[in-house]
């Protein structure tokens, strides 16, 4: 099969296309024949070494945790499935970016979704909803975004609203019509954020999520008054720091079958920024480098 592979740390130019040998589904997995993968920060992150410390990498490496397509391999123990299925969902931390991957976390593509707009989901779902849960019921609670129109942002904003929810999201100023249409109240980032927060929730907030990794950990604490209240799902180096929990995305189901229903309903629809060929996928870890990205970045196979 086809897949990108890289063998050694480097910039976006280590990646190549290569033919490899094909992946197949083990007991509690699943195999599909992948129509598109995603791109996310800590895919770059693992390639460029900068992860090496925590995460390091078994080289050669196919980039990609999370991808969608169609079911044509299902593992020992596997129910509720069946060949020909359209799914979405997780596997490792590498592997997606191939035209076969296997997946241990996975759920039903909505109709309303494309294939390209479920393979935005996977990892964007999981990482929200485990931040989310970490908070508690957020039934009636106020709850602050950071980060909010980014891929794993306007997850868990659409999923907080529809767990009831009252959700404050940070974005630049461009993307605030795209927050309202989320259902979230939007204001800027950056210095001034407590009073603009304050404006907005004259009650104060019950929890923050942060998803950017912005730099304003500390501010967030001060916003919601202790750390106890605070949830990073991004800055891990400042989570220690400030005593906040830091939370990475497990491979969930559960939370992907939320996600999924959520779209089914019209809730949640995963935002595609730009899209690439395999064959450009350097060009495609390139611009989520540069960080300025609304919603997610697809390769397609």
């Amino acid at each position: 099969m086809r897949a990108a592979r890289y063998h050694d740390y480097g910039p976006a130019d280590v990646l190549v296309i290569e033919d490899v040998p094909e992946p197949h589904a083990g007991p509690g997995e699943v195999r599909i024949r992948v129509t598109a993968a995603s791109v996310n920060p800590v895919d770059w992150k693992l390639r460029s070494g900068a992860a090496r410390s925590f995460l390091p990498v078994e080289f050669p490496a196919i980039p990609g945790r999370d991808a969608a397509g169609v079911v044509d391999e299902v593992g020992d123990d596997v129910t509720g499935v069946t060949v020909g299925d359209r799914v979405f969902g997780l596997g490792g931390v590498w592997g997606a970016s191939a035209e076969y991957a296997t997946l241990t976390a996975w759920a039903p593509v909505p109709e309303r979704w494309s294939l390209e707009q479920a393979a935005g989901a996977g990892l964007a779902v999981a990482t929200a909803g485990r931040g989310l849960n970490a908070l508690g019921d957020l039934s009636g609670r106020t709850l602050l975004i950071e980060g909010a129109a980014g891929g794993v942002g306007s997850a868990a904003v659409s999923m907080a609203v529809a767990r009831g929810a009252t959700v404050i999201g940070t974005s630049s100023t461009g993307k605030h019509d795209y927050l309202r249409e989320l259902g979230a109240l939007p204001t800027t980032y950056g210095e001034g954020l407590a009073d603009r927060v304050r404006a907005l929730a004259p009650a104060g907030v019950d929890a923050v999520l942060d998803t950017a990794a912005s730099g304003s950990l500390a501010d967030l604490v001060a916003i919601a008054g202790s750390a106890d209240h605070v949830v990073t799902v991004a800055d891990t180096v400042r989570a220690s720091e400030l005593g906040v929990r830091h939370l990475l995305a497990e491979n969930d189901s559960a939370v992907l079958q939320e996600g999924a229903a959520l779209g089914a309903q019209g809730g949640y629809t995963p935002y595609i920024a730009a899209t690439y060929p395999l064959d450009k996928i350097a060009e495609a870890h390139q611009e989520s480098e540069r960080g300025r990205t609304q919603g997610k970045i697809i390769i397609t196979l």
